[in-house]
C-alpha cells in the first residue's frame, strides 16, 4: 500500500495544482546550465508556498489559500492530441519508473509502526467471534515481520505521481491547462525588452494560432510574467537594477521581477556544502528525461535540454541567499501576480454566467442549497443514450461554469467549486454530454470531501458513477484509473479498505498489466489493512499481482508479490498453492540471475510431499536440474547441496569389518553380525551378557570398569555416544536410506561416501604419510568435486557407477570405505550424480545430470538427566559416522561341518569346528560362551579311556567310546570313580582347547564337537559368542568377539520315567552285599516318538548312573538275555537295585569324586564317564543344581525372616526328614534308534537324564512346560502365615517297618482252641537323627475291610513298646499272634509312631503301612 509522506487532502490538492508555462531566452539558460539545471528545475523545489495566500470570491469574502503548490514546466508544442489512453512511450515511461524502484536489499520494515499500518495483533483489539483468528495470528506475525514484506509501497507512489503528471491534457477540463507564462530573459541582452517582446509573441503564437493543440491554455487572456534573470558572477548589477525599473515601468510592478542566481563562481563551490535541494525532485522525473519520444502533450512533460541526471552536483553556483532569492520570487509571483489573475477571472466568469443565463443571484449564494442540508443530488445516473461524442464550443455557458469550478478548485474554494461543478454535472448529463458529466461528478466528489465545513459525507456514488461511466460509456481507462486513484485514497483514509479494495479490483483489465498488478497489490494491502485482517484474500490478491507484474516484466515485483504470499501458504496445508509459488520463486529467480534463491525455491517443490501429477513433478524436476546445472557451472570447486532423494539419517546403519563369508561346500560360515539383520533389543543385551561373561572369565573373574560392549553393527538404537572403534584395513559399511517423495524415477550414479580423515601423529613408521598431509586434515570432497584422482592411499571409497530410484520407493544403499592409515575418520556426507530417470531422451537425460552431495547430520538422543536436559531440548552426540581408526587386530573366521539342523530331543551327534586366523596377527585366548550350554561340548582329554574301541564302534560312526563286553546273567554293573575336575566345561565359558591356545597368521585348526539335542521338543535358538584377543597387548581393542546362531529342530524321543523305594527285604537278608541298603529302581521308558521323522525302533542299550553317594548296582529285571526294544508308542519298565558308594571310594577322593556305574544291556559297554556322555551328564547336573540353587535361596530367604522358636524347630524337622529320604542318584539311559532315509538305514544315538532326588518322588526327563499363571486378587494386608505341618508321608520315612512270619500255618483248633503264631518286627531308623517309636498293638482300625480281615485275631502279650533307636539303628521285636480259626488274616495291624527325639510339642505321626501282610492259618 502506498505510504504517503503527506496526508491524502495534501495528496489529492497536490494532484490538482496551477500550471505555470516558461519560455525562457538562450541567455537565461545559459545562466541556469551552470547549476546543471534548467530554468523550470532551479524553480522546482521552491514551488511549495511556506506562507497563507488570500482571495475574495464573488460576493467580496475572503478566502485562504494554504499550503498551495504551482507546477512550472517549459512550453513544448505536440500536434498530437489527447487520447483516451497512454501512449506507448508514456507506458515505456511508468514501466520504467516502476522498474527502477525496488525495495532496499535487506530492509525489514515493522509493520505495527510504518506510517499508514497500524496492525495491532493484540487479542483485545480482536472482536471475540472472530476464531478464525487464533488459526492466522501465526500467519499474521510472519506476515508482518518477513523480510519481503514491506508497509510501504514506494514503486506505487512513484507510479501515482508520474502517471498524474503525464496525463494528457483534455478538453472537458481545465484544472491541467497552464494559467500563466513567466517569459524569463537574462540581464546580459543587449536590449532585454526585445527579448520580452520576442517571447510574448511567441506565446501569443502559440496560443492563438491554431497551429498548436498542445499545450492548452486556461483562458485567452493568459497571466505573462516577465522575469529578469540576473548572473551575479557575470553581469553588471547596477544595470540590470535599471533595467528592473524599467519594467517596473513597462510591465507595472506586480508583473515583472528581477531574480539574482549564481552569487558563487564554480570554482569555488566545492570549498562550502549547499544543500542539494533538487535531487528528490529529479530523480523522480530521471527516467523521463531518458524517453526521448514522451509526447509534449503531458502537462508534466521534461525539456529535452533538461540537465537531469547528468553528471555534476545541482545548484554549484548558488548560496543559501539565492535560495532565498528563488523562493521570495516564487512568492512574489504567486501573491502579486497569479492570486490575483485567477480572483479577477473567477469574478469575470460569475459575471458573464449571471448575464447570460439570467440567473437573479450569484451562483455562491446557491451553494448553501447543496452544503446547507437541502435535497441532494441523485445517487445513481442511468445510462445515456447517446456517446461521449458530443463537444462544446469554448464559449459554451457549461464549460464556462466548468472553467470557474477548476478555478475555485485550483485556489481551494472547495465550496464554491462544489456548487459549480454540482451545477455543471446536471447541465451535461441533460445534454448527454456523458465525458464532461462524468468529470464534474470526479471533482464534485473530491471538492466535497476537501470541504473541511461540509454537512454531507464524502458522495463515493459520485466516484462510482464517474469510474463506470468513463470506463464503460467513454472508454477512457486513463480518466478512469485517475479517478481510481483518487477514490480509493480517500476510502482508506476513512477506513473503508473493504469499499477501496472492490475499488481497485474492478479497475483492473486486460489492456494494462502494469496497472492491473499495482492495484491489485493496494488491493491486497487493504485486505491486511482492514479491522480483521483478510489474510488469505491478502495472499491471494499477492499472488494475482504478482502474475500481472510477470506479464507486465517487473520480475523483481513478481518475485516479490510471491515471496510475500508465501509466507500465508506455507506449512498450512495448502500443498497445489506452494508448488505453484514455489515453482514462480524459482523461475522468476533464475531469471533474475539469482540462482541460490531459485534453487532454494525448487527444493521445496521436490522434498515436500508433493500431490502434484507425475508429469507435473517431472516437469519441477527438469527445472531444478537446469537450474542446478547453471549453479555448478558458477561454482565447480564446490559441491552443491542436493535435496533429492530425502536421506533417513537417523536411519543409517555402520558395519565395521568383513561381510559373512558363504558356505564353502560341507563348511557352514558362522552367521556373525550382518547389515540384513534387524536389530532386537532383547538379543543386544543377550549377546551383552555373553560378553561379559567372557571378559570377566579373561580378566579373572571381574569386568573392568571402561568395558564397552563389541558392536559391530551401529544404528538409531544402539549407544553411540562414544567413538566406534574400527581397525585398519578392514572395511567400513555404510547403509543409507534413501526415499523418493516424487512420483518420478531417480537415476543416480557415481555414488561414494565424502569423508574427513586426520591422521594419527604416531602411525607407525613404515606406513610414514606423505608431509603434506601430516597434522592436516584430509577430505575427499575437493577430488569429488573436480573429478580428480581419490586419495586411496589413505582410504579407499567405493563407488556405485548406477542407483536406479522408483517413484516414492524408499532404498537403501550400501557403500564400503576401506581405511590404510590409523588416526580419525569422520563420514560428513554422501556425492553423487543426480538425475530424471528416462529410458527414451538419453541425450537430454545425460545434458539434466547435476553433480552434489548431501550431508549426514544424525540427531543424537534426547537428554534427560538433569533438570535443564527436561526443561530444555537437548540432544546427546551420535557418533556412529566417527569411527577412530585403531593398528591391525586379528581377525578369526569359524566354520562348521556336518553341524545338523534337526535332532531328537537327548540324542548325540558329533560335528567339527574350524577356526582360522586371517588376520597378519596372531590372537589367543580362544573361549565361547552360549546360551545353551548343555547343547555341546569339546570334550575332555583326561576322561578319554585306554581301553580299545569296540569294531561296531567304529563301523557305525558311534559318537560314543563303546567297549565290547558279554553280558551274563546277573552281572554287576561296572564301576568307575571320575573326579568333576577333569571336565572343563562345567563353567559357562568353554576354554577352546587349541594347540598352545595361540593361533597364528593364516593358520587354521579344527576339533570335535559333540551336539545333544534339547530335552523340550520345538525349535531352539541357540547362540555362540567366540572371544579372542591379540597376542600384542595394550592395543585400543582389548578382545573380539564372533556371533553365530543356529536353530535346531528338535523331535520327540523317549520318555523316561524313573522313581525309588525302600526294599522292605531286611538287611540281613541281603544275599548280594551285605552293604546293601535295599533301595530299588524302577524306570519306565516310553516312545513318545511320532512316525513323521522316519523312526522305526528305539534300543535301550544302557543305563547308567552317576552320584557322589548312590551307584545302581544290578539289573534285576526278569527278561535278561535281550536288550529292550520299543516301537511306536511302547512302554518298557526297567527294575534294578541301588547301593550307596563304597566308603573308600567316597573318602578316598573326597566328595567331588562321581561314582559311574554301567549296566549294558546289549553286548557292548558305553562309558558314560568319558567324552561325551560324561560331559553332557554334567551339563545336565549343573543346570539342575542352578535350578536346585534358586529354590533354596528363595526358601533361604523366606526363614530368616522368621523369628518364631516353632517355625526354627519345624525347620529343623524338615531338614532331618529332607535328609532321611536324600538319594541323589541321576540315571543316564542310553538309547540307539534306527531311522530309515532315503531307503537307508542310519542309526542315531543318544542319551536322557534323570536325577533322582527323593525317595519315593517320581522323577522324569521330560522338561514340564510352563504354565500360565492364575490371576490373584491383589491383597492390602498381609496374611498371617500357616503353621508348618510336615506330611505323614514325608515323617513316615523315618522309620522302617518289616514284619517277618510264616506264609502259611497250620494248627490243630480241635486240640487246642488258640493259635499262637510268632511274628518278627523289624523297625530300622532310617534318619541320621535319634527317634522315639511307640508301638501299639490294640486294633483301632475302623475299615470295614480290615474288619473282615482282621476280627477274629488278636495280638497277645505286651500290647504297647516305647523305644529309642539310634542313628541308622536296626531293632527286632518278638509278637505272638493269636487266632482261634482257620482262615487268611492281615498282620499289619501294629500302629508304630515316630518322632525325632527333642521335639516334644510334635503330635506323633503313625508309620503304619498300606500294603498287606497276609497270613494263612491252615486247620490240621
Amino acid at each position: 500500500m502506498a505510504q504517503c509522506v503527506q496526508f491524502v487532502e495534501e495528496f489529492v490538492q497536490d494532484s490538482f495544482v496551477p500550471m505555470v508555462a516558461v519560455l525562457c531566452s538562450e541567455e537565461a539558460e545559459r545562466a541556469t546550465r551552470k547549476n546543471n539545471l534548467n530554468f523550470t528545475e532551479l524553480l522546482r523545489p521552491f514551488c511549495r508556498l511556506t506562507s497563507e495566500g488570500h482571495i475574495r470570491d464573488p460576493n467580496n469574502q475572503l478566502q485562504v489559500v494554504k499550503n498551495l503548490r504551482i507546477c512550472v514546466n517549459n512550453v513544448m508544442t505536440n500536434p498530437n492530441t489527447a487520447s483516451a489512453a497512454l501512449s506507448p512511450a508514456q507506458r515505456r515511461l511508468l514501466n520504467e519508473v516502476v522498474l527502477s524502484c525496488q525495495p532496499q536489499e535487506g530492509a525489514v520494515t515493522n509493520v505495527i509502526t510504518a506510517g499508514d499500518y497500524n496492525l495491532n495483533f493484540n487479542d483485545h483489539s480482536l472482536k471475540a467471534s472472530t476464531p478464525w483468528y487464533s488459526a492466522w495470528r501465526e500467519a499474521l506475525l510472519e506476515v508482518s515481520t518477513s523480510q519481503h514484506y514491506t508497509a510501504t509501497t514506494p514503486w506505487f507512489k512513484a507510479y501515482r505521481e508520474n502517471f498524474l503528471q503525464t496525463m494528457p491534457a483534455s478538453d472537458h477540463e481545465f484544472l491541467n491547462h497552464y494559467l500563466a507564462c513567466l517569459l524569463v530573459v537574462s540581464s546580459t541582452e543587449a536590449v532585454p525588452v526585445e527579448q520580452f517582446l520576442k517571447l510574448s509573441q511567441e506565446q501569443h503564437r502559440i496560443q492563438h494560432s491554431g497551429e498548436y493543440t498542445n499545450p492548452k491554455w486556461f483562458i485567452p487572456n493568459t497571466l505573462k510574467y516577465y522575469v529578469l534573470l540576473h548572473d551575479m558572477s557575470e553581469g553588471d548589477e547596477q544595470r540590470a537594477d535599471v533595467l528592473y525599473e524599467d519594467m517596473k515601468q513597462r510591465y507595472g510592478a506586480q508583473g515583472c521581477y528581477l531574480l539574482k542566481i549564481n552569487s558563487r563562481a564554480s570554482s569555488t563551490a566545492e570549498d562550502e556544502q549547499i544543500p542539494d535541494p533538487w535531487s528528490q525532485y529529479l530523480h523522480r522525473n530521471n527516467l523521463q528525461n531518458q524517453v526521448s519520444t514522451v509526447a509534449s502533450s503531458t502537462c508534466g512533460a521534461r525539456d529535452p535540454e533538461s540537465t537531469a541526471g547528468g553528471a555534476g552536483s545541482h545548484g554549484v553556483c548558488l548560496t543559501l541567499n539565492d535560495h532565498d532569492h528563488i523562493r521570495q520570487f516564487i512568492q512574489e509571483f504567486t501573491f502579486r501576480g497569479l492570486l490575483p489573475h485567477i480572483e479577477k477571472n473567477i469574478r469575470q466568469l460569475n459575471d458573464q454566467l449571471v448575464s447570460r443565463k439570467g440567473l437573479s443571484r450569484s451562483l455562491f449564494t446557491a451553494t448553501k442549497k447543496w452544503f446547507g442540508g437541502g435535497k441532494g443530488p441523485e445517487k445513481s445516473v442511468h445510462e445515456p443514450k447517446s456517446t461521449c461524442g458530443l463537444l462544446y464550443p469554448p464559449e459554451a455557458p457549461e464549460l464556462q461554469i466548468r472553467k470557474m469550478a477548476d478555478l475555485c478548485f485550483l485556489v481551494q474554494h472547495y465550496e464554491l467549486a462544489y456548487s459549480c461543478y454540482h451545477t455543471a454535472k446536471k447541465d451535461f448529463l441533460s445534454d448527454q454530454a456523458m465525458l464532461y458529466a462524468a468529470g464534474a461528478l470526479e471533482m464534485a466528489a473530491v471538492s466535497a470531501f476537501l470541504h473541511a465545513g461540509a454537512a454531507r459525507s464524502y458522495p463515493a456514488h459520485y466516484m462510482d458513477t464517474a469510474i463506470q461511466t468513463y470506463r464503460d460509456v467513454c472508454k477512457n481507462m486513463v480518466l478512469a484509473e485517475r479517478c481510481t486513484l483518487l477514490s480509493a485514497e480517500i476510502l482508506k483514509s476513512q477506513g473503508k479498505y473493504s469499499e477501496a479494495a472492490t475499488l481497485l479490483i474492478k479497475m483492473t483489465s486486460e489492456d494494462s498489466d502494469l496497472r492491473s498488478a499495482l492495484l491489485l497489490e493496494q488491493a491486497a494491502h487493504c485486505f491486511i489493512n482492514m479491522r480483521n485482517p483478510m489474510v488469505r484474500k491478502f495472499a491471494f490478491h499477492m499472488i494475482l499481482a504478482g502474475h500481472r507484474f510477470s506479464k507486465a516484466g517487473q520480475r523483481r515485483h513478481a518475485l516479490r508479490c510471491y515471496c510475500q504470499a508465501m509466507q500465508v501458504y506455507k506449512e498450512r496445508g495448502w500443498a497445489l498453492a506452494e508448488d505453484h509459488i514455489n515453482f514462480t520463486i524459482g523461475r522468476q529467480s533464475f531469471t533474475l540471475r539469482q540462482p541460490e534463491n531459485a534453487v532454494l525455491a525448487f527444493k521445496q517443490i521436490l522434498t515436500n510431499d508433493s500431490r502434484q501429477m507425475a508429469t507435473q513433478q517431472a516437469a519441477f524436476l527438469r527445472e531444478y536440474l537446469y537450474v542446478y546445472k547453471s549453479v555448478m557451472g558458477e561454482k565447480e570447486a564446490s559441491l552443491p547441496m542436493l535435496p533429492l532423494p530425502c536421506i533417513h539419517s537417523s536411519a543409517t546403519r555402520v558395519y565395521f569389518g568383513h561381510e559373512r563369508r558363504l558356505a564353502e561346500g560341507e563348511k557352514q560360515a558362522a552367521t556373525h553380525v550382518s547389515l540384513d539383520q534387524d536389530y532386537d533389543q532383547d538379543l543386544a543385551a543377550m549377546w551383552c551378557h555373553l560378553e561379559e561373561q567372557l571378559v570377566a572369565s579373561a580378566n579373572r573373574g571381574t569386568v573392568p570398569v571402561n568395558f564397552q560392549q563389541t558392536q559391530c553393527c551401529l544404528n538409531s538404537q544402539t549407544d553411540n555416544l562414544r567413538h566406534p572403534l574400527a581397525v585398519v584395513e578392514e572395511p567400513m559399511i555404510v547403509e543409507l536410506t534413501f526415499r523418493n517423495p516424487l512420483k518420478v524415477s531417480l537415476a543416480l550414479s557415481n555414488l561414494s561416501l565424502l569423508w574427513r580423515f586426520t591422521p594419527d601423529a604416531a602411525s607407525p613408521s613404515k606406513e610414514k604419510m606423505p608431509e603434506e598431509f601430516m597434522g592436516e586434515t584430509i577430505t575427499n570432497e575437493e577430488t569429488l568435486a573436480l573429478g580428480m584422482t581419490q586419495k586411496d592411499d589413505i582410504v579407499t571409497t567405493e563407488t556405485i557407477p548406477n542407483f536406479h530410484i522408483g517413484p516414492e520407493e524408499t532404498k537403501t544403499a550400501r557403500l564400503r570405505l576401506l581405511p590404510h592409515r590409523t588416526g580419525q575418520l569422520n563420514i560428513v556426507g554422501v556425492v553423487y550424480n543426480l538425475a530424471e530417470a528416462s529410458s527414451g531422451e538419453t541425450q537430454t537425460a545425460n545434458l539434466m545430470v547435476v553433480r552434489g552431495k548431501q550431508d549426514l547430520m544424525i540427531q543424537g538422543p534426547r537428554l534427560n538427566q538433569t533438570k535443564e536436559d527436561k526443561m530444555l531440548v537437548r540432544h546427546g552426540p551420535d557418533r556412529r559416522l566417527d569411527p577412530i581408526i585403531t593398528p591391525n587386530m586379528p581377525l578369526m573366521e569359524v566354520f562348521f561341518l556336518h553341524f545338523p539342523t534337526a535332532l531328537l530331543c537327548g540324542e548325540i551327534r558329533k560335528a567339527y569346528v574350524e577356526f582360522c586366523n586371517v588376520s597378519s596377527v596372531a590372537l589367543s585366548g580362544l573361549r565361547v560362551a552360549s546360551t545353551h550350554p548343555d547343547f555341546f561340548t569339546f570334550g575332555s582329554q583326561a576322561t578319554t579311556p585306554v581301553t580299545p574301541l569296540s569294531p561296531t564302534s567304529a563301523k557305525n560312526c558311534s559318537a560314543y567310546k563303546t567297549l565290547a563286553t558279554v553280558n551274563q546273567p546277573g552281572s554287576v554293573a561296572f564301576e568307575v570313580l571320575v573326579s568333576a575336575e577333569d571336565f572343563s566345561q562345567l563353567s559357562t565359558v568353554v576354554e577352546i582347547p587349541i594347540e598352545g591356545n595361540v593361533l597364528e597368521p593364516g593358520e587354521s585348526t579344527q576339533l570335535p564337537l559333540w551336539l545333544r539335542g534339547p530335552d523340550q521338543e520345538g525349535v531352539h535358538e541357540i547362540n555362540f559368542l567366540f572371544y579372542y584377543e591379540s597376542v600384542e597387548k595394550g592395543t585400543k581393542i582389548s578382545h573380539r568377539v564372533l556371533r553365530h546362531t543356529v536353530f535346531i529342530c528338535a523331535s520327540r524321543s523317549l520318555s523316561v520315567q524313573a522313581s525309588a523305594s525302600r526294599s522292605s527285604v531286611p538287611p540281613h537278608h541281603c544275599q548280594d552285599d551285605k552293604g546293601c541298603s535295599g533301595t530299588l529302581v524302577v524306570i519306565d521308558v516310553e516312545n513318545i516318538n511320532t512316525s513323521e521323522s522316519g523312526v522305526r525302533e528305539f534300543h535301550i542299550v544302557q543305563v547308567s548312573s552317576s552320584s557322589q553317594h548312590w551307584q545302581l548296582h544290578k539289573c534285576i529285571n526278569p527278561a535278561r538275555d535281550k536288550d529292550c526294544k520299543l516301537t511306536s508308542r511302547e512302554r518298557a519298565k526297567l527294575c534294578f537295585r541301588a547301593k550307596r558308594c563304597k566308603p573308600h571310594q567316597v573318602t578316598s577322593g573326597g566328595m567331588e569324586k562321581y561314582t559311574f556305574a554301567d549296566l549294558n544291556l546289549g553286548h557292548e559297554r558305553i562309558v558314560s564317564s568319558s567324552t561325551p556322555c560324561g560331559d553332557f551328564f554334567f551339563h545336565c547336573c549343573r543346570t539342575t543344581e542352578s535350578q536346585r540353587a534358586d529354590v533354596e535361596s528363595s526358601r533361604t530367604s523366606s526363614s530368616s525372616k522368621s523369628q518364631d522358636p516353632s517355625e526354627d524347630k519345624a525347620s529343623d524337622l524338615n531338614n532331618i526328614v529332607k535328609k532321611c529320604n536324600e538319594l541323589d542318584l541321576n540315571i543316564i539311559v542310553i538309547w540307539k534308534a534306527f531311522v530309515v532315509e532315503d531307503n537307508k538305514q542310519l542309526i542315531l544315538e543318544g542319551q536322557l537324564h534323570v536325577a533322582l532326588q527323593t525317595i519315593g518322588k517320581e522323577a522324569t526327563s521330560l522338561t514340564p512346560k510352563e504354565e500360565a499363571q492364575e490371576m490373584v486378587l491383589l491383597k492390602f494386608k498381609s496374611e498371617q502365615p500357616p503353621p508348618v505341618v510336615v506330611p505323614s508321608a514325608e515323617l513316615s520315612q523315618l522309620i522302617k517297618t518289616n514284619l517277618h512270619y510264616p506264609e502259611t500255618y497250620t494248627h490243630p483248633f480241635v486240640q487246642n482252641s488258640l493259635c499262637l503264631v510268632p511274628v518278627t518286627l523289624t523297625l530300622s531308623n532310617c534318619s541320621p537323627a535319634h527317634v522315639d517309636i511307640i508301638v501299639d498293638l490294640r486294633h483301632k482300625s475302623t475299615s470295614p475291610e480290615s474288619l473282615e480281615v482282621h476280627n477274629s485275631f488278636n495280638w497277645v502279650g505286651q500290647t504297647q513298646y516305647k523305644l529309642q533307636l539310634r542313628p541308622e539303628e536296626v531293632l527286632c521285636l518278638t509278637l505272638q499272634a493269636c487266632f482261634i480259626q482257620a482262615g487268611v488274616y492281615n498282620l499289619n495291624t501294629p500302629r508304630v509312631f515316630a518322632k525325632p527325639a527333642e521335639q516334644g510339642t510334635m503330635c506323633e505321626t503313625s508309620q503304619q503301612t498300606s500294603s498287606p501282610a497276609l497270613i494263612i492259618i491252615n486247620n490240621a
